[in-house]
């Protein structure tokens, strides 16, 4: 006792002095000293898996925490999975029927259990009898059987007994499902299933056969992992440990216990399977030495089966040995030997020559006979060596098709590679028949083959390996050929409107050297002046153009058209298919004048504006094109990336046939023929009785132009749409890109020319108006000769333009006047004939157009009609007795765009214009009424103005003697100051 103050001083005086030091020398002074006892479970667990298995149970027996991470049963589901094994499905349908089962147990004990409470409960029907009975005499009125007045007794022994016997059955009820909750502690670890016949089977011990099997027979269920690869591993482990020891192939165990070949090669699978499942230290030299062993027993049984194949024993030896390497290791050493040692390949009748296809064609093209018969001689040949391996192979269908890729590559290669390198060196064209016309010659020697029935191999797979085998022939060759034929196809269809181009340039050159050839000198200059050589030959004094006026009632007239300075005026009549200018060229003389001569050659290009584009040319590039899209889509059926590329290639030719046909075809024409329109002058022509000639052949060619449209929109459905090369649905596909580019680009030239043909088609309406229509067909009283203002006798001069229709008209109104004839109060012919002449040509776009186009045509010739008819009538001098036939022409052109343009916007102008020529009818008393007429906005719709209606008032023929009338009332100068 006395030391113990003395210590504590000490360890206080010690304390001071730690204290006192620097806190690095006190961590400096301290150690750590680590507690834990054990490895952690991960670093345990990790060293088990490469422990030998003996080990492991050694391991499980120090501790009962050992044993639970030794029996772990993912521990041994990863062992049979490493074999090959495990099947999870199984084992989930295992647990679910187990679990289904169990929940069956639990529900009848629970309904045994309530029946058993049910029968215990006070009032039930067992314990009511005794209750019933008071002093062992039965209750007066009571409902049982013996309530006749005879007694019971106090204790029934037989209701007593079974009411017991409920009560102990309950109990054991209630026992049995509280143990088999006890028993299920994770789910599945302890769980029985499989049934009660579930552990019986062959024992491996005890019988050979089993131990073959052993692998084969392996469940996979949850929580009997470690039983089931203890069954492999006591069967299997000797065998395996016994042949890693061996020194020879004698000496292992496995071919002393078993004698036959079949199960040695059995045995000796399932020790390379089981040794997945070794993963202990020196496992890769004990796979090693069951490699060698087994790569020992594969050439001896490779050795008796290739001296059954030397003496062609197919039911022998070949089949049984066959059959051992096949349970060995899959016979992949015997199929080798039999394909590679086959006479198949040395036989002389299928040594063909592949230049044969060249040999036997003419010229540049190629005879695809040949090869026909090079592969119906193989497919027989093929076909019969399908029985053979059928009778020697366990596999057949494997081995056929193996032996099939042999044939395809020493054989077939050999045939079509020197085929392909010839022909291309020779000529593109019989290339690219060969490469397709071959395809296609392999594809149904594939479709003949009749490859064994049975193994591993189905039907079914056949069009895989049918495909497989194509796409190793030709792939190689895939790229060269789908870009040549490409290349091919634009050459050829530019070369074909090439030459049309060249043909037509031709006739062009050939037409302008008939008409010009004697017009040598500056003969550029003079083309570019046409117009004013034509206008220095007009104005000519008119003693040098004679005419010759004939009267309708001449009889001694002449039916020939007159002769103008050389010029003939009857022109021949167009026909209704214009024939090209190297015709027109090539019939008649030349002109001998110069502007008779430039005529001729604006008519000849006016005429053969039809062919400035071709229906044969667009019919002969959509063949090639076809033709192209034949060969390259059989390429489609190989699937994967060579299908896609074939379609890809497919639609590139489409758009390249597009583009050629479009841009330098179709629209060239189109251009070429707005240019034409542009270049027309009607009073260059004298024949107007058939309309505007070039708008009519324009017309005709935008029909061809639709023609050629409509055979594309057949081309791309039936060769693109339909066999699913092209989708119609996808909005970015490049063929459904190209042809709405090509139908814009059609749209585009035709409403161009359209709008140079309105021009041309108005230009013809003024040329008309202004030649045809007489100064008295609105002014009846204006005659040949009238005194003017000084009492001098002048004449009216007829138009300045002289035509047979005009004379015609002025004779007929001359002697209309003369003899006093009634005049007709219809419209005027000038009328009817631009009518006539507009409703032609409107009528001509019907169904070749769309119905959008066409009303946008229409409503622009009705627009630009009204525009051309008040130019022409400021020209006109209009009478009281005129106005008549003024206002039918009027009612004429309102009734012809209601009827056939049928616009509803035009009919507000040309009213505007039938009421406009109301103001002529006024006589000139009512000067007042034709004032309020001419200042009423709302009469006129809004089309005119009262400025505008007052400068068609001042062409009355009676202006000057109502002006100062109609501008008092107008402007209410009549008022005065009072």
């Amino acid at each position: 006792m006395s030391g113990r103050p003395s210590s504590r001083r000490e360890a206080a005086a010690g304390s001071s002095k730690v204290k006192t030091n620097s806190i690095l020398q006190t961590l400096q002074a301290a150690t750590i000293i680590d507690t834990k006892p054990v490895l952690p479970a991960e670093i345990l667990a990790m060293i088990l898996d490469y422990l030998p298995v003996s080990d492991q149970m050694r391991f499980a027996r120090t501790s009962r925490r050992m044993c639970e991470m030794v029996y772990e049963d993912a521990r041994w589901v990863a062992r049979l999975k490493a074999m090959g094994c495990w099947n999870e499905a199984e084992a989930r349908r295992r647990f679910e029927e187990a679990m289904l089962a169990r929940r069956k147990r639990e529900e009848e004990a629970k309904a045994i259990a309530q029946e058993a409470a049910q029968a215990a409960r006070p009032g039930s029907a067992g314990a009511s009898a005794g209750r019933m009975s008071r002093g062992g005499v039965t209750v007066a009125g009571s409902n049982g059987p013996t309530a006749n007045n005879r007694g019971s007794l106090l204790f029934d022994a037989t209701v007593e007994e079974e009411r017991t016997k409920k009560l102990q059955e309950q109990r054991q009820q209630q026992q049995k499902l509280v143990m088999m909750m006890a028993e299920v502690r994770d789910g599945f670890e302890t769980m029985k299933v499989g049934g009660p016949g579930a552990g019986t089977g062959p024992d491996p011990m005890r019988d050979p056969d089993a131990l073959l099997q052993v692998i084969k027979n392996a469940r996979s269920i949850r929580g009997y992992a470690r039983q089931e690869y203890g069954k492999i591993y006591g069967a299997l482990a000797p065998f395996y440990f016994d042949l890693c020891r061996a020194k020879s192939h004698t000496d292992p165990l496995v071919f002393k216990v078993f004698r036959d070949p079949e199960r040695q090669a059995q045995m000796l699978a399932n020790l390379r399977t089981f040794a997945r499942s070794d993963w202990s230290a020196g496992c890769l030299k004990r796979e090693e030495k069951v490699e060698t062993m087994m790569a020992i027993f594969e050439s001896a049984a490779l050795r008796e089966f290739e001296q059954g194949y030397e003496f062609w024993e197919v039911d022998g030896r070949m089949r049984r040995y066959a059959n051992v390497l096949n349970m060995l290791n899959g016979s992949n050493a015997a199929v080798d030997l039999f394909i590679h040692k086959h006479p198949i390949f040395s036989d002389k009748e299928l040594l063909a020559n592949p230049t044969d296809c060249i040999r036997h064609a003419l010229g540049d093209n190629i005879s695809l006979e040949p090869s026909r018969l090079f592969f119906e001689t193989l497919s027989r040949k093929v076909n019969e060596q399908a029985g053979v391996i059928q009778r020697i192979f366990p596999n057949p269908a494997q081995v056929f098709w193996a032996f099939v890729d042999k044939v395809r590559e020493d054989i077939i290669m050999e045939y079509a590679t020197p085929l392909f390198d010839e022909t291309r060196e020779r000529s593109i064209p019989s290339y690219l028949r060969a490469v397709s016309g071959l395809f296609e010659q392999m594809m149904h020697f594939l479709r003949t083959l009749t490859p064994p029935k049975g193994g591993d191999e189905e039907n079914v797979a056949q069009e895989e390996h049918i495909k497989e085998m194509a796409l190793k022939v030709f792939e190689p060759h895939m790229d060269l050929y789908l870009q040549d034929e490409l290349d091919d196809f634009t050459k050829k269809a530019e070369h074909e409107v090439g030459e049309w181009e060249r043909k037509l340039s031709e006739q062009e050159a050939s037409a302008e050297s008939f008409y010009m050839g004697s017009f040598t000198a500056n003969r550029q200059a003079d083309k570019k002046d046409f117009l004013t050589t034509f206008k220095k030959v007009v104005m000519m004094p008119v003693t040098v153009l004679p005419t010759t006026l004939t009267l309708p009632f001449k009889s001694g007239g002449s039916s020939g058209g007159a002769s103008t300075n050389g010029i003939s005026t009857q022109q021949p009549s167009r026909s209704q298919s214009p024939v090209p200018p190297a015709a027109v060229a090539g019939t008649g003389s030349a002109p001998t004048d110069e502007l008779a001569a430039k005529a001729a050659l604006m008519t000849a290009r006016l005429e053969g504006i039809k062919s400035l584009f071709s229906i044969e040319v667009a019919l002969n590039l959509i063949h090639m094109a076809k033709a192209s899209l034949g060969r390259m889509a059989v390429f489609i059926q190989l699937g994967g990336q060579a299908g896609g590329e074939a379609r890809e290639q497919c639609a590139a030719v489409f758009v390249a046939l597009l583009r050629i046909l479009g841009n330098r075809h179709i629209k060239p024409g189109f251009d070429r023929a707005v240019a034409h329109l542009s270049q027309y002058n009607p009073r260059e022509v004298r024949e107007h009785d058939r309309g505007v000639a070039p708008l009519v052949t324009f017309i005709e060619l935008v029909n061809v132009g639709d023609l050629i449209s409509q055979m594309i929109d057949v081309f791309y459905e039936q060769q693109l749409a339909q066999p699913k090369i092209a989708d119609r649905n996808d909005f970015l596909d490049p063929a459904g890109l190209a042809k709405k580019k090509f139908e814009q680009m059609l749209d585009e030239s035709v409403a161009a020319g359209l709008n140079k043909g309105i021009d041309v088609l108005m230009d013809e309406v003024e040329y008309i108006c202004a030649t045809t229509q007489l100064p008295t067909d609105y002014n009846p009283g204006l005659s040949t000769t009238t005194p003017d203002s000084s009492g001098i006798t002048g004449t009216v001069s007829s138009p300045t333009v002289s035509s047979p229709v005009n004379e015609k008209r002025f004779s007929t109104s001359t002697l209309s006047s003369t003899f006093g004839l009634n005049l007709d109060i219809g419209p005027t012919p000038t009328a009817i004939r631009i009518r006539d002449l507009v409703a032609s040509h409107t009528s001509m776009l019907v169904g070749s157009t769309d119905k959008s186009m066409l009303d946008v045509f229409n409503g622009e010739v009705g627009l630009r009609l009204f525009n051309a008819l008040c130019k022409h009538l400021k020209r006109q001098r209009i009478s009281t007795e005129g106005a008549v036939k003024l206002i039918a022409d009027m009612n004429l052109y309102f009734d012809f765009v209601r009827t056939q343009l049928k616009n509803n916007d035009l009919l507000v102008y040309f009213k505007a214009l039938r009421e406009l020529s109301q103001i002529y009818l006024i006589d000139a008393k009512h000067a007042k009424e034709m004032a309020a007429i001419i200042a009423d906005g709302d009469r006129f719709g809004g089309v005119f103005r009262a400025e505008e209606v007052y400068e068609y008032a001042e062409r009355r023929a009676d202006w000057y003697q109502v002006r100062k009338d109609v501008e008092r009332a107008m402007y209410g100068l009549e008022c005065s100051l009072m």
